[in-house]
């Protein structure tokens, strides 16, 4: 005789509190990742945000994610246009990290980038760019996960990535306060 499975109790120990954002955030910078830009045009004007929460979804057919926050300013923009352009950022390029991370400013003011044949903006310089369109939508917490649908893949330049690690670019580097918590608390954590 076998015993039939039983689903797990879903419950919290008492006296276990979950963590807050700021803990949470400190312990998921212990996750190195790689950063990049989301890219699209609405109403004829570039948009974009950095974007650390991506990842591949499926290879037949080609999908891949990204998280934005749904309270960002960016990412309904870049709903609306529905085609969007994801620029994997090189090590050399925590500049434009900075730049589509931050709150203020006009993130394309004074920066060269071309149009795509997709109609999104296409930044220099990038390891790679990933044409796609959104494909489905998931609202998770304060957050909606994107999935989209690949139309095309750019390789532009062959170098190191640029990483992400415990509040810093780089991996060697001793984490910065200046940088810390607040980094990706910048801008539209990132759309």
């Amino acid at each position: 005789m076998t015993a039939e499975p039983t689903e797990p109790a879903l419950t919290h120990p008492t006296g276990v509190a979950p963590p807050t954002p700021a803990e949470f955030r400190r312990a998921l910078g212990m996750f190195a990742s790689g950063v990049t830009v989301i890219t699209a045009v609405d109403g004829g004007e570039p948009v974009g945000f950095a974007c650390q929460a991506f990842a591949s979804v499926s290879l037949d057919p080609p999908l891949i994610l990204f998280c934005a926050d749904r309270k960002g300013r960016t990412w309904p923009r870049i709903r609306r246009a529905g085609r969007f352009t994801v620029n994997v950022l090189g090590e050399h390029q925590a500049d434009l990290c900075l730049r589509f991370g931050s709150r203020t400013g006009k993130r394309f003011d004074g920066l060269e980038w071309s149009l795509s044949r997709w109609g999104t903006p296409a930044l220099p310089g990038v390891l790679v760019r990933i044409h796609a369109e959104v494909h489905d939508v998931h609202t998770a917490g304060d957050h909606d996960v994107v999935i989209g649908r690949v139309l095309e893949l750019e390789p532009v330049t062959e170098q190191r990535p640029l990483i992400f690690f415990r509040g810093r670019f780089g991996i060697d580097a001793e984490p910065e306060p200046s940088l810390g918590p607040n980094l990706w608390g910048w801008g539209d954590h990132w759309g």
